[in-house]
């Protein structure tokens, strides 16, 4: 019986137009009940009950205008929250000041008008009265008869300032979320062993988890403000480790004055849990080398590329050229820029990069200015099972781009490399390095020559969280399916970085950069792929779900570098931005071995190419791959040994 009550209350809801009805009879009732009580009998009279009516008249016509201003009546009535209430209070309150303004009016005009002060103000009393009682009535019966069905959800709230009071009354004042807020955790000592709303505050110590535990607390919800103020300290990876769900909320300002679904609660993601420091910008620096200039982003429809598209977009330039292979994500590029920079001239482009005459066409058409390129290949097992596909779209894609910004008179060519091309262990990562190689070679090659004032700028960072196949998105999915969870070993670890982030810091490197400079971010502390996952298993919930080790990929190393021995930093006024002071080449050696690799890759040996490959990069030594037969070959080879270029077949 009480599932049908329940269902047919949650089926019903009356209509905006029937509540304002309601809400001015309310006003019509208590305009005519206190003229009643004050003048009793003798408001029957003709005189007092004329009074009586305009002044009703006058309040229904100011407050309809008010109820429509402040949208009382646009909430479903067994949800009304305390803001809700607040509204009808405000609405009301200048409703009843405008008609009092015309009371003054009308007194001045006709001395004997039958309203006193009192009566006036006995009226504006009862009217609020009815209309915020009749909301919460509406709500506890409402809850009286459906929450015996429901169990709500006993939850803590870390996070006493504003912050989280307001998080808290939001909570208590939405029957939608279902929680019941049993408690607050505070880092301040003062704030300890008070109450707040009513419930006590505790700190986050020792006993914290035996409280939890004896009030039956699954469930922390941290306040925006404190997640920032906490989230690269362990105290939230400590509840994770204790099966304690965390949620937190949207920033306070993006609540429209309180939270009104689930969707503005969200689970605390594995991102928050990583060390890392903010990383603050120079926003005016970039600013000013990005506004009004013609940009063109290759790879523009990948993680980092489309993050590179969308905060180059928000410094105002010129135009934008969008380049990548993949169809589908470019379109999807193409319809988010129309919806959030329509009046920015855009070029969206389908290509090769390793396409000259396409690419040709393509620079003559925009004359782009500024350059980021992000175009390539960068799975690791699979460039090791597509050497040639590596070579052809890494290797001769960048120099294609490379060679056309100089040709182009471009002001500024920025790469994205990776740390995986230091001491490269895998087919990926030294294709990137010869990529880097070639980039510096050809930036110091026309300094000296003067051709151009073309600046080469290379950036050099680790892996994006949440970037297409990664690792985070894959155990996802994962567990999403109940498992199990792959890693590959157990003591692999990775350095990690948010999309937006690396991207800030790629356009910081371009603004500050000279030319033929390889810079490096501080990624801050390495993560263990094994406590990733056990974290990521722990906040989704789930407790059956168990951890496979599949053993390294071919080319895959337990750590990623981004320095080797060799190389040496120079510090820059980013405190998170350093300069790789690596080995130089010379050009003409550079540009003949590339071209001579790029035509070897068109035979399809894979053999045969990583070789040449190896003595490009004498630190290339494979691990866990095929290749490795190549360097003990090559070790017995004379040091002097260089490729000699092979015409196409």
């Amino acid at each position: 019986m009480s599932d049908l009550i329940q269902n047919f209350l949650s089926n019903r809801v009356l209509s905006r137009f029937t509540i304002l009805i309601i809400d001015l009879l309310m006003i019509m009732f208590s305009c005519l009940s206190m003229y009643f009580v004050r003048y009793g009998l003798v408001g029957l009279t003709q005189d007092v009950k004329t009074d009586g009516l305009v002044i009703c008249l006058i309040l229904i016509l100011f407050n309809t205008i008010t109820f429509i201003s402040f949208r009382t009546f646009s909430g479903i009535l067994r949800f009304s929250s305390f803001p809700d209430l607040l509204r009808i209070v405000y609405a009301l309150g200048l409703g009843y000041a405008l008609t009092f303004m015309v009371v003054l009016v009308l007194r001045k005009l006709d001395p004997e008008f039958n309203l006193t002060n009192v009566t006036f103000v006995a009226i504006f009393m009862l009217n609020i009265f009815l209309m915020t009682f009749s909301r919460i009535l509406v709500k506890e019966v409402y809850e009286e008869i459906t929450g015996s069905t429901v169990k709500p959800v006993n939850v803590f709230i870390y996070g006493t300032k504003q912050a989280g009071v307001s998080v808290a009354k939001a909570l208590k004042g939405n029957n939608e979320f279902n929680y019941r807020v049993l408690g607050f955790i505070s880092d301040e000592n003062y704030m300890i062993g008070k109450n707040l709303m009513g419930v006590t505050i505790h700190a986050n110590n020792q006993y914290l988890f035996s409280t939890l535990e004896s009030k039956d607390v699954k469930t922390i919800i941290v306040s925006p403000q404190k997640m920032e103020e906490i989230k690269n300290s362990n105290l939230l990876a400590n509840f994770v480790d204790n099966n304690i769900a965390l949620l937190t909320t949207v920033p306070i300002n993006e609540w429209n004055g309180t939270l009104t679904s689930k969707e503005q609660l969200k689970d605390v993601q594995i991102e928050d849990l990583l060390p890392r420091d903010p990383i603050h910008i120079n926003m005016r620096e970039i600013a000013s080398n990005i506004e009004g200039r013609r940009v063109l982003v290759t790879g523009a429809a990948g993680s980092i590329g489309s993050e590179i598209v969308r905060q180059v977009a928000s410094f105002n330039p010129y135009s934008i050229t969008l380049i990548d292979q993949a169809e589908t994500p470019l379109h999807d590029m193409r319809l988010e820029l129309q919806e959030k920079w329509r009046e920015l001239p855009t070029e969206i482009v389908v290509a090769d990069i390793s396409n000259k005459s396409r690419m040709e066409t393509i620079f003559s058409k925009t004359r782009p200015q500024y350059i980021f390129h992000a175009a390539a290949y960068k799975h690791v097992p699979m460039m090791e099972d597509n050497v040639s596909e590596s070579i052809q779209t890494n290797i001769l894609g960048a120099k294609i781009v490379a060679d056309l910004a100089v040709k182009y008179n471009a002001d500024k060519f920025v790469m994205i490399s990776t740390d995986k091309a230091v001491n490269p262990s895998n087919v990926m990562g030294c294709s990137k390095r010869i990529c880097e190689i070639y980039v510096q070679a050809l930036a110091k090659h026309i300094e000296k020559s003067g051709q151009t004032s073309t600046q080469f700028i290379t950036t050099r960072f680790g892996n994006v969280l949440g970037s297409n196949g990664s690792v985070i998105p894959l155990f996802r999915e994962q567990i999403k399916h109940g498992g199990p969870v792959t890693v590959t070993h157990p003591e692999i670890i990775r350095y990690f970085m948010t999309i937006p982030e690396a991207c800030q810091l790629v356009l910081e490197a371009g603004a500050m950069g000279k030319n033929g400079e390889i810079y490096i971010f501080d990624m801050g502390k390495p993560v263990k792929i094994l406590d990733l996952a056990k974290r990521m298993i722990r906040l989704s919930g789930s407790k059956d779900i168990k951890i496979e080790f599949t053993g390294l990929r071919h080319g895959e190393k337990l750590y990623e570098e981004l320095l080797n021995k060799a190389e040496h930093t120079k510090p820059t006024y980013h405190e998170k931005i350093m300069i790789a002071d690596v080995r130089e080449y010379e050009y003409e050696e550079i540009n003949h071995n590339v071209n001579a690799l790029i035509q070897v890759s068109y035979d399809y040996d894979d053999m045969r190419t990583v070789k040449a490959m190896k003595r490009m990069v004498p630190e290339f030594r494979s691990i866990n791959s095929p290749f490795e037969a190549v360097d003990s070959l090559l070790n017995n080879m004379p040091k002097e040994a260089v490729i000699v270029s092979q015409p196409r077949q």
